[in-house]
């Protein structure tokens, strides 16, 4: 298969599409990016590496960070998570707080933002030092030291989350936050300002396609029951409330980021990130979306 002629058609073809979009406006700083970018990249088990477009930027992965979250939630304190969350989607978007009130503090899953924010606040309580535990947890991933919290985008979200304040003091109120409401947040902004390239983000998601084992290292990071989980929790949650759209259309688990980012997983093959920051109403790349379907399509690699 030639992944690279692949890439480079797609990339060409949706550059010149007019796909409607909007970039994240409620977060200041990611406003400020160039709608026009784009980039796509492949990495395969046998340390291909494809790329196209803007792959080798670094850009703010938002959401996507949360499934590093929840790997080391995982690692650490095992399935005891799951009494303070479910793996449901949530069929709403990712922030309300209705659903949350209805359901008395417990977050559908990990990957909305209430239930991000329990994880931190697992993470906080198991960790010595959360926030430089989780950097180097995502530097062995990818192999290198040049991954970054980015403190602007830290300022910008405090600055404005207060929706996110809303989360973490309702479910305090439920008693599902165990700590201090503004280190949660804190520690949940610094997760969310994790900045890679879509290069990296491939790479990093790799142990997710090799049953919890680091390709380049041969090192077994997490179980394969743990791999397995959270494979199948990108499936159903990972595009918020438009998981199961993805399902239907690229049938890859995959997860998205506001920042305009979404990585796919193909268990036994490859990783593919794509990035363009116009976002589509449920909050997902608008672009992204249809690179992918079209990639599986090509490829006929859908895991179905």
């Amino acid at each position: 298969m030639d992944y690279q002629k692949i890439i480079d058609d797609l990339h060409l073809k949706y550059k010149s599409k007019t796909i409607k979009g909007e970039v994240a406006s409620y977060i200041p700083e990611l406003k400020k990016i160039d709608s026009n970018k784009f980039g796509i990249n492949l990495y395969t088990l046998s340390d291909e590496n494809f790329g196209a477009g803007d792959y080798q930027e670094k850009i703010s992965i938002q959401s996507i960070s949360k499934v590093f979250a929840l790997t080391l939630a995982l690692k650490h304190v095992g399935e005891s998570i799951w009494k303070r969350m479910g793996v449901e989607p949530s069929g709403d978007p990712f922030n309300s707080l209705v659903q949350l009130e209805f359901e008395k503090g417990i977050p559908r899953n990990p990957f909305i933002n209430s239930g991000a924010l329990v994880i931190c606040d697992i993470l906080i309580s198991k960790l010595k030092n959360p926030k430089i535990e989780l950097l180097k947890f995502v530097r062995k991933l990818v192999n290198t030291k040049d991954i970054f919290f980015n403190e602007k985008i830290v300022a910008s979200e405090k600055e404005y989350g207060y929706t996110n304040a809303a989360h973490v003091n309702l479910m305090k109120s439920f008693g599902n936050i165990e700590n201090d409401i503004d280190v949660v947040l804190d520690f949940y902004y610094h997760l969310c300002s994790i900045e890679m390239t879509c290069e990296e983000l491939s790479k990093s998601f790799l142990i997710f396609a090799n049953d919890g084992i680091l390709p380049h290292s041969k090192e077994r990071i997490i179980s394969l029951s743990i791999s397995k989980r959270i494979n199948a929790t990108m499936q159903l949650c990972g595009l918020y409330d438009e998981a199961g759209h993805f399902a239907f259309k690229v049938g890859l688990p995959g997860k998205s980021g506001v920042g305009g980012g979404i990585v796919a997983v193909h268990p036994d093959l490859y990783c593919i990130s794509v990035w363009s920051p116009k976002l589509n109403k449920k909050g997902n790349s608008a672009i992204g979306f249809k690179v992918l379907e079209s990639f599986t399509t090509i490829t006929e690699s859908s895991i179905f």
